[in-house]
């Protein structure tokens, strides 16, 4: 059903996200908003103290739900913001790879995705601390992240671009030393990924966590293991069709707390962006602490 009151909507918009007309976005979001009665504020990020800025805006006005218009850095900088409040996040996907609101069932075309506006439901999802960053989706140490490192730092986007990077660092890459330790387990070994996972797939749809549950109050450490570099088009494929748990090559630790020893102080991709987190990165879940805009039920099948 509708929502019967009439709320009031913030819209964090990217404009350099995605390949749409924003102007035209902006409009179809205003008339939307017109024609059920909902009003709204619209705040355009400029990669200059946005959250502070977003913060300032929710000092003076109280909001009802804040909408993410971009990828999944947009969507991630406005979730870190309404963690633990009872305002809703609403995602209208825009990004190359729209990682977390896939994993939500959100509409991924820009049309259906703006129905959410109106109509809708709230529940709430799990989020993890590292060091004090958040991270509601996906993380990881190894060669995803040095290819998500590559990535941000080159001028060319798109999953073409990415594939590229990831096939010439496959060629020359050698898995690193980790040693983690959770509230049931402890690993310490080569790995060639360490992904902590709070839902299932990257943006690419590689699924690294197929039965992870968004709000179970655990996260997974999914490893995958050093391996002759003539499997990786198995490993590749397993992660496309959601049998990567299947590998001999992988393991899995679920918990709710966890420390990770990064000795060779790499990099770490947190929810697309890569992060300098130094040797000891301290893992910690937040139960049901982000509420969500989703579907209601059946609207994600149409």
């Amino acid at each position: 059903m509708e929502n019967p009151a009439q709320p009031h909507l913030l819209f964090i918009i990217n404009p350099i996200a995605g390949d749409i007309e924003k102007d035209q976005l902006e409009e179809e979001i205003i008339s939307t908003c017109q024609a059920h009665r909902i009003t709204y504020d619209i705040y355009k990020t400029s990669g200059q103290q946005d959250i502070d800025q977003v913060r300032q805006l929710m000092g003076k006005q109280s909001y009802d739900a804040v909408f993410a218009v971009g990828g999944d850095g947009t969507v991630s900088m406005a979730a870190s913001i309404l963690i633990g409040t009872s305002v809703p996040l609403g995602i209208i996907p825009l990004g190359s790879g729209n990682g977390l609101s896939k994993d939500l069932h959100i509409p991924q075309d820009t049309e259906e995705a703006l129905k959410l506006i109106y109509r809708h439901e709230v529940r709430a999802i799990d989020t993890i601390d590292l060091n004090g960053r958040p991270s509601i989706h996906l993380s990881d140490l190894g060669f995803n992240a040095l290819v998500v490192k590559r990535f941000s730092n080159g001028e060319t986007r798109g999953p073409g671009a990415y594939a590229w990077i990831a096939m010439q660092e496959y060629l020359t890459y050698e898995p690193k030393f980790y040693r983690i330790d959770t509230d049931l387990e402890t690993f310490e070994g080569n790995a060639f990924m360490v992904t902590v996972a709070n839902a299932n797939a990257f943006g690419s749809n590689a699924s690294i966590n197929p039965n992870g549950i968004l709000n179970d109050g655990r996260f997974e450490i999914c490893l995958i293991e050093p391996f002759p570099k003539t499997a990786g088009i198995g490993i590749l494929y397993k992660l496309y069709t959601d049998s990567i748990d299947d590998s001999v090559y992988t393991r899995k630790l679920s918990c709710r707390k966890a420390i990770i020893y990064n000795i060779d102080h790499e990099v770490m991709h947190i929810d697309g962006e890569p992060v300098e987190l130094g040797t000891e990165i301290t893992v910690t879940m937040h139960p049901q602490s982000l509420r969500v805009v989703l579907p209601l039920p059946g609207d994600d099948e149409e």
